[in-house]
């Protein structure tokens, strides 16, 4: 179960397909031309059913097997969408629309999974039905809850569910899994911290919430090194401070930090949202200025169910003989949804040497397309094998 020869034909076509999506990024649930072609894709390759508008713009084609008789029926994902991201790789498909790009490779993941809707329409050599899945909106949104809440598993009677995702910096070719939680849920979090302003030659007689907001953010590093424990995968980031005024000489009435807050326990997910609130609370009120904060739970931790994460481990052995147990991701992907609602796995594949993800240089290794593609028809085969 190598790397398929067919994959190597198609690879100009499929790398032209690519491009076409990179030179047209779109956000969100807006991926209206991508859900197109791609919908069009599916119709010229056979398939025996084409749904769109699941999320707004999502899609989904039904292949049937030679053999139908085992009654299973397999998922296979990929995401749509781009990152709101002015790039700058300078390349003949460089994106068309300024301040969109496609810097995760979500163009490439769509492509090798279309890839695999082609074989497996033409060979339909497994007992069963594969349901291929693009999603929008994985870059925030939650596209994939919103598929699975518009009855994704249930209308198509999806049994498993398979997704992967492509890492520039990582050995070309090598795939990386974990059984139990892979990647971080990821929450955030929204304060505003109000004094009193005023002129900054008088700061007696204001309270001056940039103290306030400067000891929080020293504060909140203690969730990890204080109240976590110390072998636990915690991350607690304030990545915007910001106060209402640019002035040299004003004491700001108001300042207001966001940040991320990524866990890989529900335990510890629940830790940081108590410790955060409080500390956030109670360092404005011991300045004497008072806070409001919004806590906001997002994608959930993602968990690769043990079963199906060692034959995605074979499976991915098989096609390129490289297949390791990597260490805990904590980004978000909200393919977590999928795998609550369904036993399956999330795997990653190495793209060689590259800008990392979301980068504006960054592009995606059309070299990869056929090994991707390989893994998903492999998982196919292994899992729904003729008789």
């Amino acid at each position: 179960m190598p790397v398929r020869n067919r994959f190597a034909e198609m690879l100009p076509e499929l790398r032209a397909f690519r491009r076409d999506l990179h030179a047209h990024p779109e956000l969100g649930f807006d991926c209206f031309r991508t859900a197109s072609r791609v919908a069009q894709a599916l119709r010229e390759m056979g398939c025996d059913q084409v749904v769109e508008g699941m999320a707004k713009s999502g899609v989904v084609g039904v292949i049937k097997g030679r053999q139908t008789g085992s009654g299973k029926v397999i998922g296979l994902r990929a995401d749509m969408d781009a990152l709101p991201i002015y790039e700058a790789t300078g390349l003949p498909h460089a994106s068309k629309t300024p301040g969109k790009m496609h810097a995760c490779g979500h163009d490439g993941h769509t492509t090798m999974l279309l890839g695999a809707a082609q074989h497996l329409a033409e060979t339909r050599n497994f007992d069963g039905t594969v349901v291929v899945i693009f999603q929008p909106a994985e870059e925030g949104g939650g596209g994939a809850k919103v598929m699975c809440d518009e009855g994704l598993m249930e209308r198509f009677g999806i049994h498993e569910v398979y997704g992967m995702h492509n890492r520039p910096g990582h050995d070309f070719g090598e795939f990386v899994i974990r059984s139990g939680p892979f990647y971080a849920s990821a929450d955030e979090f929204d304060a505003v911290i109000e004094g009193r302003g005023g002129h900054a030659a008088k700061p007696h007689d204001c309270i001056d919430p940039t103290v306030a907001a400067a000891q929080t953010v020293l504060a909140l590093q203690t969730v990890v090194s204080r109240n976590a424990d110390p072998v636990a995968q915690i991350v607690v980031s304030v990545c915007t401070f910001r106060t209402e005024s640019e002035a040299f000489n004003v004491i700001p009435q108001r300042v207001r930090l966001k940040g991320t807050v990524r866990t890989l326990t529900p335990e510890m997910r629940d830790l940081a949202q108590d410790r955060i609130t409080a500390l956030i609370t109670h360092t404005a009120t011991a300045f004497g200025a008072r806070a409001e904060v919004d806590y906001m739970r997002g994608y959930p931790v993602m968990v690769n169910h043990a079963v199906q994460t060692e034959i995605a481990m074979q499976v991915g052995r098989n096609v390129t003989g490289r297949c390791i147990e990597g260490p805990y991701n904590m980004g978000g992907e909200d393919f977590a949804y999928m795998l609550e609602e369904r036993p399956g796995a999330y795997i990653v594949l190495g793209a060689g040497p590259g800008a990392k993800l979301h980068h504006p240089e960054y592009d995606f290794n059309d070299e990869i397309i056929p090994i991707g593609a390989s893994w998903f028809v492999g998982m196919v085969e292994e899992r729904l094998p003729v008789a």
